[in-house]
């Protein structure tokens, strides 16, 4: 069991203007390289409960430019830690960024389908209240229920997620 702290907590206005801010941030760091900077994951789905970390996918249009915006990611202080086992989504870690909320960064190929899945899985909740709601109260329980456990906490909410995967056709 690897010990992380979990802690949901209900949605906070907040996120949408942190995600803002990061988007500028990076968007001035990478210039056109990227044709989108998405907001994904739970903070991304108003009133949704969620960890209070922003999850962004930087989005290519060429995967040519992968390397380019490895660069500049890695002069704004991020390092690359490869796809962590997910195909077509690469990761980036930092160190110290107390000016921004914390966040998970990714660059993803437009064409990827983690990044089609999390826009999907996205803007399904955004616009599915029962479900987002549900969602919600399982996370909720799953965190109380795992306060220290990420995969504990993880595989008790996976449950809802194939579900709503299997809704949408993912």
């Amino acid at each position: 069991m690897r010990t992380k702290n979990v802690m949901v907590v209900p949605y906070d206005p907040k996120w949408k203007n942190e995600f803002e801010r990061l988007k500028s941030y990076l968007k001035n760091a990478i210039g056109g390289m990227s044709i989108e900077i998405e907001h994904v994951g739970s903070t991304s789905v108003e009133g949704l409960w969620a960890k209070p970390i922003i999850d962004i996918d930087i989005v290519i249009e060429k995967q040519d430019d992968f390397e380019r915006v490895k660069d500049r990611l890695e002069k704004l202080g991020y390092y690359h830690e490869g796809d962590l086992g997910i195909k077509g989504r690469e990761a980036f870690g930092y160190d110290e960024k107390d000016e921004f909320i914390k966040h998970h960064l990714y660059v993803c190929h437009k064409d990827s389908q983690q990044l089609k899945n999390h826009i999907k899985f996205r803007n399904y909740l955004r616009q599915n209240k029962e479900d987002r709601d549900r969602y919600s109260e399982v996370k909720a329980k799953a965190s109380k229920g795992n306060p220290k456990d990420i995969e504990g906490y993880m595989e008790e909410k996976s449950h809802i997620i194939e579900a709503i995967y299997k809704k949408i056709g993912l």
